[in-house]
């Protein structure tokens, strides 16, 4: 038997013309957990939907070898036949369905008339669940009810009533906390010892070159190298070398030439309550401001209330009985919707782009000059399109998106391009504050620097500009200063010079004893 359960031979894939993957040669061993690297739209997921059947055999070229046979599948369920299974970034669960009913999607277990046979479901759910971590689960709940943590579990647990051989993840951990992810690798590395081979993408490079046994990486549709583990060098930066192409000296960019000058934006005791428990606070009495050419991050676990923060602050886009005080350049407003908060000069790029930043079926186009429609793209009701044209293809051009043309749909972009598209798109808003909430997300180191490059842009500018995110180096990397939140409460406030890892969680810590908290 070959020690090598997939080989992927010279595939070629286009579309439109366009080769999205040219001449990639891909081999993992049996047993391992295999990393796919590369930078947003280098062709990892396409590769993987070569593999999965997604494209279908006679759409690509080259062949792929699975257990030392040519294998031509034509759809996922004849892939699925074989032992591949893959998971998307997007899940693909239905959560008014409860735990068993998915694990056991497309995948029922019947008797011979053809009957669901719900006592064997529920029984056979469990045994897969206890495999994943979650025996303690009720397989009766609704998924729907349940977090992104343990939603990601029951996809791999769906994935092994399918006898899985080879399990395919494309970035599993994008939407976890530090802690269900740590969880997620140790069920790979459980998995691994049960004899399931793994090929994992993600852009987090601290959890592959930890979980990884080989990492092969992709650059423009090409595969560039294998590195393995105990061999190679597994340290981020030569993976990140491999990526881009390049070493990559200061993953943050250095701001120049910024002058901070007067505060433009100020929330004072701004108060919200749960949108659907009037009696639950989810933000207390937050004061914070920001000046013009400051970037002010927020900082908290997951949970802490940032999000609840932004987007009660955006046109009361979240929560009920709101009170407090908005100024923008020294004056009150009175912002009671998206609408209104645009014509104050506010913007707020959304942490979930696919739900609340784009129209994901539209081009690039119109996704960048939606918001800003009304105010600077038309007179009278009538839509200038010749205007739209020169500002998109501006905005495509000064922001490097990857794509054919702006009339390409949004769909269609890898994630990097898509975050970008969601940042030109209330950049053309022309706003004086900028709330930038999570705007690394899902996307690799190359794409991440080239959106740092943008906020020190619009800092340059004079721009107020509010970077929430999990990630604390980014915090500290891209920064003036930061506030921390915790339960909702400002819990501490730290400049560019105190701020580290280790002092904003102390700042937690002490919030947590100061309300009697003990951890």
């Amino acid at each position: 038997m070959s020690d090598y359960i997939l080989e992927m031979n010279h595939i070629t894939k286009a579309f439109s013309g366009v080769k999205a993957l040219d001449d990639v040669n891909l081999k993992v061993k049996r047993g391992e957990i295999h990393a796919l690297c590369g930078e947003n739209g280098a062709g990892k997921s396409t590769l993987m939907n070569v593999l999965s059947g997604v494209y279908p055999f006679g759409s690509y070229e080259g062949d792929i070898v699975y257990d030392g046979k040519v294998c031509k599948f034509h759809n996922i369920k004849e892939s699925e036949a074989k032992g591949v299974v893959i998971i998307h970034q997007e899940l693909a669960l239905s959560p008014y369905l409860s735990v068993a009913e998915n694990v056991f999607l497309g995948n029922e277990q019947t008797s011979v008339r053809g009957v669901i046979n719900w006592t064997e479901t529920r029984k056979k759910a469990h045994e897969m669940l206890e495999k994943v971590g979650l025996g303690e689960e009720n397989v009766n709940v609704p998924v729907g009810s349940l977090g992104v943590g343990k939603q990601q579990l029951i996809e791999i647990a769906k994935a092994m009533a399918k006898k899985v051989e080879l399990l395919i993840l494309d970035e599993p951990t994008a939407a976890l906390n530090d802690e269900e992810s740590a969880q997620l690798l140790e069920i790979m590395l459980d998995l691994k010892k049960q004899g399931i081979t793994s090929i994992i993408i993600s852009h987090k490079l601290n959890e592959i070159s930890y979980v990884a046994d080989s990492i092969t990486v992709i650059r423009d549709g090409h595969t560039i190298e294998t590195l393995e583990k105990g061999k190679d060098d597994f340290s981020e930066d030569r993976i990140i070398k491999g990526m881009v192409g390049r070493e990559l000296t200061n993953r943050y960019p250095v701001r120049e030439g910024v002058k901070i000058g007067k505060t433009i934006f100020e929330v004072k005791n701004w108060n919200v309550f749960h949108p659907d428990d009037g009696e639950r606070q989810m933000i207390k009495n937050v004061n914070l401001q920001v000046k013009a050419g400051e970037v002010v991050g927020l900082a908290g676990l997951m949970g802490a209330g940032r999000t609840e923060l932004a987007m009660s602050i955006f046109g009361r886009s979240y929560g009920q009985k709101i009170s407090g005080s908005l100024f923008i350049n020294g004056k009150e407003v009175h912002i009671r919707n998206v609408r209104e908060a645009i014509d104050n000069k506010l913007a707020y790029v959304s942490e979930d782009r696919k739900n609340y930043g784009l129209v994901l079926i539209d081009d690039i186009k119109r996704n960048m000059t939606m918001a800003a429609l009304r105010n600077f793209f038309s007179q009278k009701g009538v839509v200038n399109s010749n205007d739209e044209i020169v500002a998109a293809e501006e905005y495509k051009k000064r922001i490097n998106v990857k794509a054919n043309s702006i009339n390409q749909t949004v769909g269609s972009l890898s994630g990097g391009n898509q975050q970008k598209v969601v940042l030109a798109k209330w950049m053309l808003t022309q706003p004086d504050v900028l709330i930038l909430d999570e705007p690394t997300r899902g996307i690799d180191v190359g794409a991440k620097y080239e959106i740092y490059c943008v906020i020190n842009e619009l800092a340059k500018a004079g721009k107020a500009v509010i970077v929430i995110s999990s990630e604390m180096p980014e915090i500290i990397g891209t920064c003036d200063r930061v506030y921390i939140i915790n339960e909702g409460e400002i819990a501490g406030e730290l400049n560019k010079k105190e701020v580290t890892q280790e002092r904003i969680m102390q700042c937690i810590m002490a919030h947590n004893r100061k309300d009697g908290k003990h951890e």
